[in-house]
C-alpha cells in the first residue's frame, strides 16, 4: 500500500481537537505560497469554495471540470438547504446536537471527530455565505429563517426557496471569479482528468483531455485535490446530472487510493417516479417538501387506482406518521425510503405500476394558504408540474425512492487526504463525514466545510515539507500514464461492436437496483458479482463508439465513464457482501430486526472498510483494509425514530 492507512486523528477531547490540530499544523509563508502549485479537479461547491479560498491566501490553482462552466457543476441541483448550529429558532439546537443528529442518522458508521469538527465549523458557512449575498430566506424581520429536514426535531436548515445549491455556487463562483481576475487561478473548463501521477509516492499531477478538442495533456503539481462528486450514476438512472461519474475517484484507486464504504448509497425518498426506458435520469423533489407535505397510501389494495381525492381520510395509511411518531414524515431518507418500498411491495402503491406513494400539501394549504406554501416551495411545484403535467396544490405528488448520493469515496485520513501524501479528497468525493446514511441538508455544508475551513488548514501541513519537489512532466511516471490514457482510448476506439453505451448501462444500472439497491441479500449480490464481469466483457467486445479521439466526442467521453462504472460496480458489490450487517441505506436482508429495521453488528462491523486495487480482479482481487471506529463521546444504540 501507499503511504500510511492512519486516521491521524487528533488526541485530547472531542470539542478541542480541531482547535489543537491548527495550532499545531505546519504553516507556509505568504512569500512561500506562490511558489507553490495546487490542481483542483471539480469546481462545485467543494471544488469551488477550495480554489476560491486557496487562490485568496496566494497559491497558485488550476482549477479543472469537464463542464462549460464552475456555474453548471452539479451542486446546483441542491434544492433544499443547507445545516448550520446557529440556533436562531431557539429550539434546543447545538453544535453537540448536530453532531450526534449526524452521528445517529449514519448509523453509528462515520469518524466520529470529523463529524464534530462539520458541526463546528457549520455556523461559518452561513455567516460566510451571506457576506457573499448569498439570498437565504427571512422572517418578516429581517432575521435568517430555518425550517426542519429528516433525522432532526430542531429547525437549522438555511436555505433559498428550492434553490439553496445554485444560490451558493453563485456566491462561491463569484468568488472564483475574482481570483481567475487577479491572476491566483486558471480555469480549465471542458478538461476531464482521466489520470492521476504518483511520483515517488507522492500525487504529483494529472493527465487531462480536452473535451472540446480531444488534446492530451499533462500537469504537474505540488498536491492534487479531487472534488469530483459522487458516483449514483452507477445505477444508469438516478438524481444526479447525467456527466456524474466515478472516473476520477476511480482512477486514482487503481493507482494506489484507498475507496472507502463503496455500497453506501444513499437512496433519496422524495423523486418523481420512473416512467420509462426513454428516461436518462430521474428528478428530486427536495426533502423540505415533506416539511408541509403528508405522506400516504390507500390502505386497501382496491383504492389504489382511484383518484387520491376519491379516497376518504379513513381510507388512507399516513404509514411514516404511525410508524415514526416522533418524527413522521421527516424520519431519515433510509428509513422513509425502505417504508415506501415495503407498502409499494404489499400492492397499495399508485400510479403507473405501483410504484408510488403520495406527497399531500391539501393539510397544509388548508392552515397557511396556498400563497405560503407557493412562497416556501414555488419552483418546485413548476418543476413538478412541467414534468407531469400535473398541479400539485390541488392534487397530491406522486413519488418514490431514487438513488441520490453516495456516502462512500475515497478514503482520507483527518487532514482530507488519501493515503497517497499529496491527495486530498473533498465533499462527496470522501467517505469521511456520513456514515451508511447522510441526514438531508448536510451535503451543502460538507462541501463548504471541506473547501472553506478545512482543506485550507490541512493542506498546507503537506505543502510545508514538499518545497521545490514538484517533478517536470518530462518525468517517466507522467509518460507512462499518457500511455495508458492513449491506450484505453485507442481500444475504446477501435472496438466498433453494434451495442450502444446506453444499452450496455441499462443493464448495469437494472442489475445494481435489484441486487445492490434499496435492499440487497447474500444470494443476489453473489450473482450480481458473476454477471458484471460478464457484461464487462460483453461491453469490450460489442460495444460501439464512434468518431475519434482526436475531436469533440460525446461518446468517446461517456464511454470512458460506463466503462469505469463496470469495473467499479463489482467493487460496490465485493463490499455490499463482505459487510455482513444491515446498517442505514445498507440494508441487508438477512440482518434486521422484528420491526423491519436495520441490524447493526457492532462487535463485527464498526469499521470503516478500505479497499486497495491489486489488478484484474479475475486473478487479484481488491484487499480489504479495516480502520477500527472508536466513539468516546457518543453511545452505540439502535437507532431509532419512533
Amino acid at each position: 500500500m501507499i503511504g500510511n492507512f492512519d486516521a491521524r486523528v487528533p488526541s485530547g477531547p472531542l470539542d478541542r481537537k480541531w482547535t489543537s490540530h491548527k495550532d499545531h499544523s505546519r504553516l507556509v509563508s505568504p512569500n512561500n505560497r506562490r511558489k507553490f502549485e495546487i490542481i483542483v479537479v471539480g469546481s462545485g461547491l467543494a471544488g469551488g469554495s477550495a480554489v476560491a479560498t486557496l487562490g485568496e491566501l496566494g497559491y497558485r490553482v488550476r482549477c479543472f471540470c469537464y463542464q462549460d462552466s464552475p456555474r453548471r457543476a452539479h451542486s446546483i441541483a441542491a434544492q433544499g438547504g443547507i445545516n448550520a448550529a446557529k440556533n436562531y429558532q431557539n429550539d434546543g439546537d447545538s453544535i453537540y446536537r448536530l453532531f450526534y443528529d449526524t452521528i445517529k442518522g449514519g448509523d453509528f458508521r462515520s469518524r466520529e471527530a470529523n463529524v464534530y469538527r462539520l458541526a463546528e465549523v457549520s455556523s461559518n458557512i452561513i455567516d460566510q455565505c451571506v457576506a457573499q449575498g448569498v439570498p437565504f430566506a427571512r422572517e418578516y424581520g429581517g432575521l435568517l429563517a430555518n425550517r426542519s429536514f429528516g433525522g432532526a426535531q430542531v429547525s437549522r436548515t438555511f436555505y433559498a426557496r428550492g434553490q439553496t445549491g445554485q444560490q451558493l455556487l453563485l456566491g462561491c463562483y463569484q468568488a472564483l471569479c475574482r481570483q481567475i481576475a487577479a491572476g491566483t487561478v486558471q480555469m480549465f473548463p471542458q478538461t476531464e482528468m482521466l489520470d492521476i501521477v504518483v511520483v515517488d509516492g507522492h500525487a504529483k499531477g494529472i493527465v487531462t483531455r480536452n473535451l472540446r478538442t480531444g488534446k492530451i495533456d499533462n500537469v504537474a503539481a505540488d498536491a492534487v485535490v479531487l472534488a469530483t462528486g459522487g458516483y449514483g450514476n452507477v445505477f444508469n438512472l438516478s438524481t444526479n446530472a447525467r456527466g456524474c461519474n466515478v472516473t476520477a475517484t476511480y482512477r486514482a484507486y487503481k493507482k494506489g487510493a484507498l475507496f472507502a464504504n463503496p455500497c453506501f448509497t444513499q437512496i433519496h425518498p422524495t423523486c418523481i417516479p420512473h416512467s420509462g426506458d426513454y428516461q436518462s435520469k430521474l428528478t428530486l423533489m427536495s426533502e423540505s417538501l415533506r416539511n408541509d407535505g403528508r405522506v400516504w397510501v390507500p390502505k386497501q389494495k382496491e383504492d389504489c387506482n382511484k383518484a387520491p381525492n376519491e379516497i376518504p381520510e379513513a381510507d388512507r395509511d399516513y404509514y411514516l406518521e404511525r410508524k415514526y411518531p416522533s418524527y413522521g414524515n421527516l424520519a431519515p431518507r433510509d428509513i422513509s425510503s425502505r417504508a415506501a418500498k415495503e407498502v409499494c411491495d404489499e400492492g397499495r402503491g399508485v400510479g403507473p405500476g405501483g410504484r408510488g406513494v403520495y406527497l399531500d400539501f391539501a393539510d397544509a394549504i388548508k392552515r397557511v394558504g396556498e400563497q405560503t406554501i407557493r412562497e416556501r416551495y414555488g419552483n418546485l411545484f413548476e418543476v413538478y408540474e412541467k414534468i407531469t403535467g400535473e398541479n400539485a396544490y390541488h392534487v397530491p405528488m406522486r413519488i418514490y425512492p431514487a438513488v441520490h448520493y453516495t456516502m462512500g469515496g475515497l478514503w482520507v485520513d483527518y487532514n482530507l487526504m488519501s493515503n497517497i501524501p499529496g491527495l486530498f479528497v473533498i465533499g462527496e468525493a470522501n467517505f469521511s463525514d456520513h456514515g451508511a446514511n447522510r441526514l438531508g441538508a448536510s451535503a451543502l455544508m460538507q462541501g463548504l466545510a471541506d473547501g472553506y475551513f478545512v482543506l485550507p488548514y490541512t493542506l498546507p501541513n503537506y505543502l510545508a515539507g514538499q518545497m521545490g519537489k514538484r517533478p517536470s512532466t518530462d518525468h517517466a511516471e507522467f509518460k507512462k500514464a499518457d500511455n495508458d490514457v492513449r491506450a484505453k482510448i485507442d481500444n475504446l476506439l477501435k472496438i466498433n461492436g453494434k451495442r450502444s453505451l446506453d444499452s450496455i448501462h441499462r443493464e448495469l444500472g437494472t442489475l445494481l437496483w435489484d441486487k445492490c439497491g434499496m435492499a440487497r441479500n447474500k444470494n443476489g449480490l453473489e450473482e450480481a458479482l458473476r454477471k458484471i464481469p460478464e457484461l464487462r466483457e460483453k461491453f469490450w467486445r460489442e460495444v460501439r463508439v464512434p468518431g475519434d479521439g482526436e475531436d469533440f466526442n460525446q461518446s468517446l467521453e461517456r464511454a470512458g465513464r460506463v466503462a469505469d462504472f463496470l469495473e467499479f460496480a463489482e467493487l460496490m458489490c465485493l463490499d455490499a457482501l463482505a459487510r455482513n450487517e444491515s446498517c442505514g441505506a445498507h440494508f441487508r436482508e438477512e440482518h434486521q430486526t422484528p420491526e423491519g429495521e436495520a441490524l447493526r453488528d457492532d462487535e463485527n462491523f464498526a469499521d470503516v472498510f478500505a479497499w486497495e486495487f491489486r489488478g484484474n480482479p479475475a486473478t487479484a482481487g481488491p484487499k480489504l483494509y479495516r480502520e477500527a471506529l472508536h466513539f468516546e463521546t457518543v453511545h452505540l444504540a439502535q437507532r431509532s425514530y419512533k
